[in-house]
């Protein structure tokens, strides 16, 4: 592991991102469950859950615990929906395209090369226009803290991908059904299945599909690159998450308690999502240092890319709504990542 990187490990488990394991609750205490599909420890989205869960367990003890189930233990992301409306779970933070049911407002993050990296991504969500984007699911019971983000989706296949056409006749999963992801994959010659996070592995062992989209934490934390030839790092989307509870479950509770975890959960999400480039950071060299492959490509080959998928901007954008994709590709131009 190189400098860099260990000095990036350290200051990520020195300010707690190495989530602790499950523990249960003291007698008297009301269990509250976190459903997620990833990893806990060592994953932006698991290392946020864990936060919030330490903190929520400190200010309500006594009363209240929460306890963070992963890697698809309780629910996934296509089933958590009903299991929050039924107090079966009450947290989860699913992919925000897993919600383009309730809103095409989403789609927005299924545009390839809407952002150059993922603290251009981080300035849209907290402008006006990103932060209204939170609104579009009271009307079907649910309550949207905030975002959680992770990093840019890269492609993998069992061939080495460096040309637009590199991957044609391969089958990819994909995660939803997105129809800009779809024809994405489409302009490649690449069909789509959709499998949930839990079966991908599986699959492309298998060879029941033979390539796939994933953060670098999703990749080395699935080890999916084991079973593919190489990486490619595209950058090609930003993966964004929504922590999300039920209305229902959120009324149930006293104003006091209610207020204390919407804004532990606001204040969680402030705190962790900029180090999610650095935990993904990580990821990308633990797969190096593990024997994994990854290509960088040259700018013309990444242009070529972009060229390929750009008309998805103005066969989806009203689809989305076309005043929001403008916002997000104007922030994207003026952002100042380093700033």
């Amino acid at each position: 592991m190189n400098v860099l990187v260990k000095s990036l490990a350290f200051a990520v488990a020195t300010l707690g991102f190495v989530g602790a394991a499950n523990a249960s609750c003291d007698p008297g205490e009301q269990e509250l469950k976190f459903s997620l599909v990833t990893a806990i420890q060592g994953h932006p989205k698991g290392e946020a859950a864990q936060a919030f869960a330490d903190q929520i367990n400190t200010k309500l003890q006594g009363r209240y615990c929460v306890v963070v189930y992963g890697n698809s233990e309780l629910f996934d992301d296509d089933t958590v929906y009903e299991a929050l409306l039924n107090g079966d779970v009450h947290f989860a933070a699913p992919s925000v395209t897993k919600v383009s049911a309730y809103t095409n407002k989403m789609r927005l993050f299924d545009l390839p090369f809407l952002f150059d990296g993922p603290l251009h991504g981080l300035e849209f969500l907290g402008t006006e226009h990103g932060q209204s984007m939170l609104d579009d699911f009271a009307d079907d019971g649910f309550y949207a803290f905030g975002f959680w983000t992770n990093g840019m989706r890269q492609m993998s296949a069992s061939v080495p991908i460096r040309g637009t056409q590199d991957a044609a006749g391969l089958t990819f999963r994909v995660s939803n059904n997105s129809p800009i992801t779809a024809g994405q994959y489409a302009s490649m010659g690449v069909e789509t299945k959709r499998l949930s996070f839990s079966k991908v592995y599986d699959a492309l062992k298998s060879g029941e599909v033979q390539g796939q989209e994933n953060s670098w934490s999703n990749i080395e934390s699935k080890r999916f690159y084991e079973v593919q030839a190489a990486v490619t790092e595209t950058n090609h989307n930003y993966l964004v998450y929504l922590a999300m509870a039920s209305q229902g479950f959120l009324d149930s509770l006293d104003a006091e308690t209610r207020d204390t975890i919407i804004n532990t959960m606001k204040l969680v999400s402030h705190e962790r999502n900029r180090f999610a480039f650095e935990l993904n950071q990580i990821a990308r060299q633990n797969i190096l240092d593990d024997g994994g492959a990854i290509i960088k490509l040259t700018p013309d080959e990444l242009n070529a890319f972009r060229e390929l998928f750009a008309p998805l901007y103005t066969e989806f954008g009203a689809e989305i709504g076309i005043d929001l994709v403008n916002a997000a590709i104007q922030v994207n131009a003026e952002a100042d990542p380093y700033n």
